[in-house]
């Protein structure tokens, strides 16, 4: 089944001609089952780029998908046309006066790692969304930032600054095999990472709740579960495409900022060859494990989602 998104959005013709079942709104409203509502709250500033990422691999699965769109109430973006803001996002205000409830939620990381969490600017609304999530949400997925503010509000599990950015692809070792959202994984399986900040495995493992799924022994953990709170926590980003990493090194190179090659992923460590793509596969599996497990515990009745 496809993932339903409005002709207009920019994902509707990318994931189409990567050959991803898509359905516009008004074939949607004819289907006779109804679709998991799935929204995506996006704080990247590159918010076409982190669209398509997500409603690429939301998409490939084989349920149809209600995709929506949120945007945090008062931060103004300044990297996406304003005309795309408003037609295709809502503020959370809005979704939240609504009353509407959600399947799923995926709330993304931002580049904004280096300040406490009381500094950000929107923090008090975000913590309004957490809050939301659990009478609102059947399942929430905090990725990156996004996972480790959520995993700090929930548990008070703090980040810290790391001395040199981790950077590149990092193995992951397989922590809970019978896991259904690791459902198909290696022992072993690599993923982008893209952080000057890190969660440590001993504070998580000492909070109650707190399941660790990967982990690596250069990066620390990469993916939890926390069942109280209906929800998973990933601080790397299985949902990047090939090309994310090189990008982001160009772009600190040439705002001059100190940035190392990332480690594992170009070829022969040469970034004049492009890189080898070595997580996909996994990145498909885990976003599909994780809409089939909401698909076989969500309520049909949205109504009674978080009652």
């Amino acid at each position: 089944m496809p993932i339903t998104l409005p002709e207009t959005l920019p994902a509707f013709d990318v994931l189409s001609t990567e050959g991803v079942m898509v359905m516009g709104l008004g074939r949607a409203q004819t289907q006779e089952i109804r679709p998991l509502r799935i929204a995506l709250l996006n704080l990247m500033p590159k918010k076409i780029q982190t669209e398509n990422q997500f409603a690429r691999l939301i998409g490939a699965t084989p349920l149809q998908i209600d995709f929506q769109l949120i945007r945090m109430s008062e931060h103004q973006t300044k990297n996406t046309a304003a005309e795309h803001m408003a037609q295709f996002y809502r503020p959370f205000d809005e979704v939240k006066a609504s009353g509407e409830k959600f399947d799923g939620l995926i709330i993304t990381g931002a580049p904004i790692e280096h300040l406490p969490f009381d500094d950000v600017t929107y923090w008090g609304e975000l913590q309004e969304v957490f809050d939301w999530t659990q009478t609102h949400v059947h399942s929430t997925f905090g990725v990156c930032w996004g996972g480790m503010a959520m995993i700090n509000y929930f548990h008070g599990v703090k980040k810290h600054i790391l001395n040199n950015k981790a950077f590149g692809l990092f193995k992951q070792n397989n922590l809970a095999p019978a896991s259904p959202y690791l459902r198909g994984f290696s022992d072993e399986c690599f993923i982008p990472v893209s952080r000057w900040t890190e969660m440590r495995m001993s504070e998580i493992e000492a909070a109650p709740g707190l399941v660790p799924l990967l982990g690596s022994d250069e990066t620390g953990p990469c993916l939890v579960q926390d069942t109280d709170h209906r929800a998973l926590y990933i601080f790397n980003h299985f949902e990047y495409d090939t090309d994310t990493l090189h990008e982001e090194l160009m772009r600190d190179k040439q705002s001059g900022k100190p940035i190392l090659l990332p480690q594992n992923y170009y070829h022969n460590d040469d970034p004049s060859q492009r890189p080898v793509n070595r997580w996909r596969s996994h990145a498909h599996l885990l976003y599909g494990n994780w809409i089939n497990e909401i698909y076989q515990s969500t309520h049909y009745d949205l109504d009674k989602i978080g009652a």
